[in-house]
């Protein structure tokens, strides 16, 4: 059985990270999607949050589980028995950086492959800070989230404005 780890911290999970998993769970036979702890991100959902907007949002792929981890990510594939990291890449930009991860990743356990896989065309520009700041200005999200993620983040909107000279520019999210 071959099983793959799609990590993130998914906050909020996007259309495009539902794209990613969905391509993922065609191609292994089981994928696990590790909702990350990351203490060098200030997430505005919980993780136990994170992992329940995450498991709605791929309820109807059957070979998908979702999971809160925290510590090495190779440490984590190797508890699950997987053998592939799969991460999503949007554009040039982002491969610098996921290039330098999966090597890193291959240094610390050359047992464990990372596979790349992009999103549809129309979800390359898409990633959860941009939907956070378009929610946080008032705008609608819902051509890039799940109607239930929208829902949540509109309940995460402190009702506080951000204004700047007397003139509401946005609002604060309420803090996990």
């Amino acid at each position: 059985m071959k099983i793959a780890i799609y990590p993130g911290t998914f906050d909020p999970v996007t259309y495009g990270h539902v794209d990613v998993a969905a391509r993922a769970a065609r191609l292994f036979d089981r994928v696990i999607i590790c909702v990350a702890v990351n203490s060098s991100k200030a997430p505005i959902f919980s993780g136990p949050e994170r992992v329940q907007l995450v498991k709605d949002a791929v309820k109807e792929i059957s070979n998908i589980e979702v999971e809160e981890f925290d510590g090495l990510l190779v440490n984590y594939a190797k508890e699950k028995n997987a053998e592939v990291i799969v991460r999503g890449l949007r554009a040039v930009s982002d491969f610098e950086y996921e290039f330098q991860m999966a090597l890193t990743n291959r240094k610390l356990c050359s047992d464990i492959d990372t596979v790349f896989l992009m999103p549809h065309e129309k979800y390359t520009y898409l990633n959860s800070s941009i939907v956070r700041e378009i929610v946080r200005f008032g705008g609608d999200v819902s051509e890039f989230v799940p109607p239930h993620v929208r829902k949540a983040l509109l309940k995460k909107i402190d009702l506080q404005d951000i204004s700047r000279g007397g003139k509401r520019v946005g609002v604060r999210f309420k803090k996990s």
